[in-house]
């Protein structure tokens, strides 16, 4: 297998959210593997303190500051990114949010909220960017999904159900856009060792023990984990592989996890 399958030299790829975190990661590895990246946030001070990260890094990123859930900023900010770098070939749809709030204390904006970011975003970004993918005859989209969109949990049921939707529609994009050589599929991170999650990764406490012994392989992911996974997705090694969601979770799905007396 040549190692060009994965090259993705002359692609440009737009990662919503790719100002921190899981975001950041899957737009390194996309950088690493060759392709031009564009991230936005809807923060300008997110993206000035990110620019300087990733040039750290050794990469060059374009920044817009735009907001996914507006469609009318999304159709300017996608005609200036096409006029200003070149025309998108790989779409990472990761900016998201959460709130954790039990069900009856949930307020309904509060469960609007998260739909909006996390599953209406999804549905616009592409919605506007797919015509210019049809034309040029190939394009390459990535949803964020989650274990969420598989599992429930206490307290994330605006979460979980926008990351359900999302893997529906992920199947609902791939079979109405695989006749136009695009390929659109979804990543279901598992729990992984972030800024956010580094309250709770210290030892003794219940829940990083919990997602220790969950977990088969019996640690944490690490961002970069993300990486292989994203570049697979976005390369040509993935021409024919449509509406799956790649769960990278240590193999916490494949498990109803560990008996008590081990």
């Amino acid at each position: 297998m040549s190692i060009k399958l994965f090259d993705l030299t002359g692609k440009t790829a737009l990662v919503t959210g790719g100002t921190h975190g899981l975001g950041m990661a899957i737009a390194t590895g996309l950088a690493n593997a060759g392709a031009t990246i564009v991230i936005n946030d809807y923060s300008p001070e997110k993206l000035v303190t990110a620019k300087e990260e990733y040039a750290k890094a050794g990469i060059k990123v374009h920044t817009y500051n735009f907001n996914v859930t507006d469609e009318a900023q999304v159709i300017e900010a996608v005609k200036k990114i096409e006029q200003e770098v070149a025309p998108i070939d790989i779409l990472v749809n990761n900016a998201g949010i959460i709130k954790r709030i039990p069900i009856v204390e949930m307020q309904v904006q509060d469960f609007k909220d998260v739909i909006e970011v996390d599953l209406v975003a999804p549905f616009i970004m592409a919605k506007v960017i797919v015509p210019g993918m049809i034309l040029r005859g190939h394009g390459k989209i990535i949803n964020m999904c989650s274990m969420m969109s598989e599992l429930g949990r206490d307290t994330v049921s605006a979460y979980a159900s926008a990351k359900g939707g999302l893997k529906m529609l992920t199947k609902s994009m791939a079979t109405e856009w695989a006749k136009f050589n695009i390929q659109t599929n979804g990543i279901g991170p598992g729990y992984f060792a972030t800024s956010q999650t580094a309250p709770i990764r210290v030892d003794g406490h219940p829940f990083n023990e919990f997602i220790l012994s969950r977990t088969p392989a019996g640690r944490w992911g690490d961002p970069s984990d993300l990486a292989g996974a994203a570049i697979f997705l976005s390369s040509q090694a993935s021409d024919f592989v449509n509406g799956i969601v790649l769960y990278v979770d240590g193999g916490i799905l494949a498990t109803i996890g560990k008996p008590s007396n081990e």
